[in-house]
């Protein structure tokens, strides 16, 4: 089965270091060096080289600045400038509990489009066990805060599991009163130390991402999204077929994106499909990692797949496909059945993705000036959707009214979520 792609990214995840303030138990990372860092780690330098190369090979990429923590690296403001000043858009992912006002805005100056925190249950004992340290919720919170009060665009992590999976109500309602612009659900792979920690039972899966799925089609000011879970694309469809959302509507996200449309690079230079398939296609030391992304083995695999078992007689291979990782982790075979999948295959014709035109679509100068003011975690999405709409019908230059149009249809106020409305003249 061939996957749609130009080859380029859309979003590269730099791990800078695996320096650690916090000892979650899902951690993909390994423990061994979480508390003191490695020596190996790339150097400021050698970080600015990866961001050209990625800005060379994918001038609209969103590089994701994350760890270990962050914020324990003294240099992020100056690669996050850095990735701004080459066009990229930098975000954090960050734990939050180190997170200053002074900190927040020092990140903003740097030109960070945004951050995300992880927030794991609204219960703080929950929470606190799940990350290792007591007192790691209350500063969770404070860090919203901030967020909040220096004007820091920020979007929430949480990671479901059997123990919180119940809580999936209770997180959408606080993610929007506490004026989050995302709120992604993570899906643990059992990977690095989340070996030793239970996924989540099937029965809880099917339920929250039937949950998710309901309220990314239905919540008109908090983006709600599924991460680690790619049957999210089938539910997706099925609960509307004229759901732009999928690739069945030239949407490019599929189901799983590692290796088609996503990266992560380790603190000490490898380059994997994601976190969870730690196979490297090479290291950014030895190679530039526009020349890994396009040619290394691992990666073409993942363009290419020969998927097997349900996977492979599933009417949905092409939107959804599988997560990777879970099989690959568990058996060692990259192309095997997702087990967490309950989908049983109804033998009909396998859904098609509908490959966008290649014509070049043009902007007009105002509807540049409005795609800017659309917050930067969402920007490329929403201006693919523009696009691909304008496309349909016909045209090949977008205009203003276009985005006025579609943020209407989608959105209560008119506006995708944190997008300001331009101000009369």
């Amino acid at each position: 089965m061939s996957v749609v792609t130009d080859d380029k990214p859309f979003l590269v995840a730099l791990n800078l270091t695996k320096r650690c303030n916090l000892a979650c138990e899902h951690c993909y990372l390994d423990a061994d060096t979480m508390k003191n860092g490695s020596p190996d780690e790339l150097s400021t330098a050698e970080l600015k080289v990866v961001i050209d190369d990625i800005a060379d090979l994918s001038p609209d990429s969103m590089i994701v600045l994350t760890g270990g923590e962050p914020l324990m690296r003294p240099d992020i403001e100056e690669l996050a400038a850095h990735a701004t000043m080459r066009g990229l858009m930098a975000v954090v992912g960050s734990n939050g509990i180190s997170l200053t006002a002074k900190r927040a805005r020092s990140l903003k100056e740097a030109g960070v489009a945004g951050i995300g925190l992880s927030l794991d249950s609204l219960n703080p004992e929950l929470h606190d066990n799940f990350r290792g340290k007591k007192g790691a919720w209350l500063k969770t919170m404070k860090a919203i805060d901030i967020c909040r009060e220096e004007g820091l665009t920020f979007q929430l992590h949480f990671s479901v599991t059997d123990h919180t999976a119940h809580e999936i109500d209770d997180m959408i309602d606080f993610a929007r009163a506490a004026g989050a612009l995302v709120l992604n659900v993570f899906f643990l792979v059992c990977t690095g130390r989340g070996e030793k920690y239970t996924d989540i039972s099937i029965e809880n899966y099917d339920r929250v991402l039937e949950r998710v799925v309901e309220a990314a089609h239905d919540e008109d000011q908090l983006m709600v999204r599924a991460k680690c879970a790619p049957h999210f694309k089938r539910l997706a469809m099925q609960k509307d077929p004229d759901w732009p959302i999928t690739m069945a509507h030239g949407y490019e996200a599929g189901g799983c994106i590692a290796g088609t449309r996503y990266a992560r690079i380790t603190p000490d230079g490898e380059v994997t499909p994601c976190p969870y398939i730690e196979t490297s296609g090479g290291s950014v030391r030895q190679q530039g990692f526009s020349k890994i992304w396009q040619e290394a083995e691992i990666f073409k695999s993942l363009r290419n797949l020969q998927l097997e078992g349900r996977c492979g007689a599933c009417e949905y291979q092409k939107l959804c496909g599988g997560c990777r990782a879970r099989p690959l982790a568990v058996s060692g075979n990259l192309m095997a059945e997702d087990f967490l999948c309950s989908y049983q295959p109804q033998g009909g014709a396998i859904v098609e993705t509908l490959v966008p035109a290649g014509k070049t679509m043009q902007w007009s100068a105002e509807a540049e000036k409005r795609i800017a003011r659309v917050p930067g975690f969402v920007r490329r999405m929403v201006k693919k959707r523009v696009e691909a709409d304008v496309r349909a019908r016909g045209r090949n230059v977008v205009s203003a009214d276009d985005i006025s149009r579609l943020a209407s249809e989608r959105f209560k106020n008119g506006m995708p979520p944190g997008m300001k409305r331009p101000v009369p003249r």
